[in-house]
């Protein structure tokens, strides 16, 4: 009979992957192995593997060059790394070896910006592409920047107001971008992004606001829905009305010339993961191409900001099954050493699905069980998979240790659930490490931060003050 987990595996999905697969019996994720880092630096830990946000910027480079050549669409491509995604310098060291831009949200993106300047990892050629409502701070240090020579910097207006505060800091002339506010879908608790400018309202903004203004020139029109790029009527549509406001903009503004059609592209939760990208930008070049030609304006400059899909794959989660507890006849609670709320928060929040493997024992029969973490609330757990909405995993076996891991987590995880700062129930952050390649393609790993410390604790909650 068919009883291993590996049969499982192989019943449900075309397995081995491109990044996993089993060597002596234990998983390989991107070829490492996984079981010699646990040995090396022990579990719960978390991961970067830093190759893979270069390989996903280069994906996502390349299938953009094959539309732009297919379409021979006239403007040019440019690929912004959204910075809330992870703001670790590991993280935008290794995205700016890819010749792309930067998009920020706040005031103290633009204080890590100047810092990357200084270090030399972009110039002022470099897009910053400055979205979000722009408090008093913010203004301020867009303008220091715009006036210390960044002329590439956009921001990009979200509200009424945010021209003139601008225009009282910045000395002389600056490019901006319009935030078009999208209208979501009907499941959605509203209707209309909180972020932006209506449809109807960005023409008479201009009118009013811009077209008799010296000191600012429109450059950029900026579309994003909160569902991202998705195959479906809704995306469509959104973006043929964005299109629509474009070329309607396009007429009456000369320096309008770029389509920032932000992020939104999907990553991968499951092994049965399918997604068309080169189908899914070969066609939004085509619709934008076939609408521009029939208002009979040229084609803009596309700009992308991408963050899941920069870093998301680069992380990873892993964690030890510590106990077993049977807490009725159908359901069996894994616990594991570490919390979801804390390292994982999106299970908890927006009920995010990664993929969930275990990392050894794929060879021993397996069972359904709930996975829980160690926290005291009752909201800590994670309990459906790929499989019928369940947890498959290798039987609990006290003299056996059984380590599990969650893959493609390295978007905002860190930054929501409070990286080094207090976690519930005071569970400690895992320690983290980074992983990369060397000149000869050798897999390497470095601590780069080690598990919290009591008294890391104590010392934010005020215990140990002298």
């Amino acid at each position: 009979m068919n009883t291993k987990y590996i049969d499982l595996i192989n019943q449900s999905f075309y397995f081995p992957q491109e990044e996993f697969k089993l060597r002596n019996k234990t998983l390989q994720f991107h070829d490492i192995d996984l079981m010699k880092l646990i040995e090396e630096y022990g579990a719960p830990l978390k991961f970067t593997y830093l190759p893979q946000i270069s390989n996903n910027i280069f994906r996502a480079k390349g299938w953009f060059a094959k539309a732009i050549e297919k379409n021979e669409y006239k403007g040019k491509y440019n690929y912004c790394y959204c910075t809330k995604s992870s703001h670790f310098k590991h993280v935008l060291h290794e995205a700016l070896k890819n010749d792309i831009h930067i998009e920020t949200s706040s005031a103290f993106d633009i204080d890590i910006v100047e810092s990357l300047k200084k270090e030399g990892k972009i110039t002022d050629e470099t897009f910053v592409i400055s979205n979000g409502f722009k408090r008093a701070q913010y203004v301020t240090n867009i303008a220091r920047l715009i006036n210390g020579g960044h002329k590439n910097c956009v921001p990009i207006i979200d509200n009424y107001e945010e021209i003139d505060l601008l225009s009282e800091e910045i000395n002389g002339k600056y490019s901006i971008g319009i935030r078009i506010a999208s209208e979501e879908e009907p499941k959605f608790e509203f209707y209309t992004s909180r972020l932006g400018i209506g449809y109807k309202n960005i023409v008479p903004f201009y009118n009013r606001q811009i077209k008799d203004n010296d000191q600012v020139e429109l450059k950029m029109l900026h579309f994003f829905i909160n569902t991202g790029i998705r195959d479906n009527a809704y995306y469509w549509n959104e973006l043929l009305k964005c299109l629509k406001v474009y070329t309607a903009l396009k007429k009456i503004c000369p320096t309008l010339d770029s389509l920032n059609i932000g992020g939104g592209f999907p990553i991968k939760n499951s092994l049965a993961f399918e997604f068309d990208y080169e189908y899914m930008v070969d066609e939004i070049l085509h619709q934008i191409k076939m609408v521009c030609e029939e208002e009979e304006v040229d084609v803009p400059n596309i700009f992308t900001e991408f963050g899941s899909f920069t870093v998301g794959e680069s992380g990873g989660a892993v964690y030890e099954v510590l106990y077993q507890k049977q807490q009725n006849d159908r359901e069996k609670w894994n616990m594991i050493n570490s919390s979801f709320i804390t390292t994982l928060p999106d299970t908890w929040a927006i009920n995010k699905r990664f993929v969930m493997l275990p990392i050894n024992r794929w060879h021993e029969s397996y069972e359904r069980v709930l996975l829980g973490g160690l926290t005291c609330d009752s909201d800590d757990y994670y309990n459906s998979e790929q499989h019928m909405n369940a947890i498959y995993l290798p039987k609990y076996n006290k003299d056996k240790p059984l380590y599990i891991g969650f893959f493609n987590t390295g978007a905002y995880q860190e930054t929501i659930g409070g990286f080094g700062g207090l976690q519930h129930c005071l569970i400690p952050t895992p320690k983290h490490i980074l992983i990369d390649k060397d000149e000869d393609g050798n897999i390497t790993t470095k601590l780069f931060s080690e598990q919290q410390k009591s008294e890391d604790l104590l010392k934010i909650l005020g215990y140990n003050e002298q």
